[in-house]
């Protein structure tokens, strides 16, 4: 791949260009560092001509009929169905997670178009019963007009889609801007609406920086709607931002996620999932478990099991289906984990495995680390602050009620699991967690795309998205009120 390492322009009003001067990068593989695609950086004015492209398609596709526009979609998955070996591999490369993981990448991104192409034949209002005589009363669902997605490299092809699909489907237009080191998975899902027959300008590609690309995007007073998933300092810029414009901000930030296994556990099932949870992506999830949550009575033997676990991990090539974990992302991510890895050190956390840097032979070539638990006090940094890496801090608690207490004392609230017999127990957590998912007997990984997505606190400011109630990020929502009374009504005034 790296002697042809293709290059791509910016799709604007259906038009694949490369405008004169432009700045060029490349995205290089996490596993050798070779190149992957190059790409064109973005200026303010090509976000302009992307906007006024998206302005330009937004009536025509506004006046599509909704099933329609869910048949482009439908296109789209089939097209996908068909590719889907060929866009997990480069999901693979690109970004480093396993090809297990890259396939399952791809297959989120197909189930979740199907789904939004259903939502073609549905985009509920209510019906709701008036006060007054001879009247009907109801609400409608309208698009936002020019919307801007942008989405990072974790879920190189599966974020972008949960955006994309849902705002086309809703009638809107669209601006996209992808994480800049996995810029060829978005392009090629680009392609895949294009082929789909989405109409020229109703999705326009534009790659570059966010400081650069994205901040232009969100200071275009056209575009109306802006979906965001990133880390919270950046999520915080975009929120201001796009205050001053009085845009819709939809976040999806960070996660600290916990495990809590109680002593009545099947401890099988939850080392599986801690394993998973914990060290999948190696750790490149928002929703990765990275606090484990253990009760006194089974704490030594759970750690033990587990560190033997973890510690047969294959890591490699990601592209190999004998491998477990894969490298991070990028040399600033694989900086990013061995500095906390080193403040885990400095607190007084116990490195019970892992804690380095992989090298020697084609470990040089790219970013590898070994996967590193930590015995570790709640409220350390490590306990607190988003890793986003192969680490997990090991927490010990005496009850329930000490459990509860350790998993909700973090700024986030995303995703949050319990592994217990009791029945009780289970249900009490789920009123007890503060989080946006919780999950039973089960890792706190693994979303599925007719279920919302999304947390509380600083995970992100109260939206969702999935699930049925991802139409309402891109939607407006109108009342109608249809009077055939043949008469004056005042609402509030009349009597009946």
């Amino acid at each position: 791949m790296s002697a042809h390492a293709p290059s791509y322009g910016l799709l604007i009003g259906g038009e694949w260009k490369t405008p004169a001067g432009s700045a060029t990068f490349s995205t290089r593989s996490p596993i050798d560092r070779e190149p992957v695609g190059h790409f064109v950086a973005g200026r303010p004015e090509d976000v302009t001509s992307a906007v006024d492209a998206a302005s330009a398609a937004f009536p025509g596709w506004r006046s599509t009929p909704a099933p329609a526009r869910g048949t482009i979609l439908l296109r789209a998955a089939e097209i996908l169905r068909r590719r889907k070996e060929e866009v997990a591999q480069l999901v693979t490369r690109e970004m480093g997670k396993v090809i297990a993981e890259g396939r399952g990448d791809v297959q989120e991104s197909i189930d979740f178009i199907e789904y939004m192409a259903g939502e073609g034949r549905r985009l509920a209002g209510e019906t709701i019963p008036s006060e007054l005589h001879s009247k009907f009363c109801l609400t409608v669902r309208q698009p936002k007009g020019v919307v801007a997605c942008i989405t990072p490299w974790n879920f190189p092809t599966s974020i972008p889609n949960w955006k994309i699909a849902a705002a086309l489907i809703c009638g809107n237009t669209v601006v996209f801007k992808p994480a800049s080191n996995t810029a060829r998975c978005a392009a090629e899902i680009v392609r895949v609406y294009e082929e789909a027959g989405v109409p020229p300008g109703v999705l326009n590609f534009v790659t570059g920086s966010g400081g650069v690309v994205g901040n232009a995007l969100i200071d275009d007073p056209r575009v109306r709607t802006i979906s965001f998933t990133g880390g919270v300092a950046t999520g915080r810029e975009v929120y201001v931002r796009g205050a001053q414009g009085l845009k819709m901000v939809h976040l999806e930030l960070g996660g600290k996620n916990p495990v809590i296994v109680m002593d009545d556990a099947n401890l099988d099932l939850a080392l599986d999932g801690v394993v998973f949870g914990a060290f999948g992506t190696a750790g490149q999830r928002c929703t990765a478990t990275s606090r484990l949550i253990l009760h006194a009575g089974i704490y030594e033997r759970f750690l033990a099991r587990l560190v033997e676990r973890v510690g047969k991990l294959r890591i490699g090539d990601p592209v190999d289906p004998k491998i477990d974990v894969g490298p991070v992302a990028s040399a600033d991510q694989e900086q990013k984990i061995l500095d906390y890895i080193e403040i885990g050190r400095r607190e007084g956390a116990t490195v019970a495995l892992g804690g380095k840097k992989l090298t020697g032979g084609a470990y040089d070539l790219g970013y590898f680390i070994q996967p590193t638990i930590f015995e570790a006090r709640h409220g350390m940094r490590i306990t607190q602050e988003e890793i986003f890496g192969p680490v997990l801090s090991v927490i010990k608690v005496g009850d329930y009620a000490e459990a509860v207490r350790v998993a909700n004392d973090v700024e986030f609230g995303l995703s949050s699991a319990i592994y217990t017999r009791d029945v009780n127990r289970a249900f009490q957590a789920i009123d007890d967690l503060e989080a946006g998912i919780t999950y039973i007997n089960a890792p706190t990984i693994g979303a599925e795309v007719q279920l919302p997505f999304g947390g509380v606190k600083n995970t992100g400011n109260g939206g969702r998205e999935a699930g049925s109630v991802a139409i309402d990020e891109f939607t407006e929502i109108k009342s109608v009120f249809i009077d055939f009374s043949n008469r004056l009504q005042k609402a509030q005034i009349d009597t009946i």
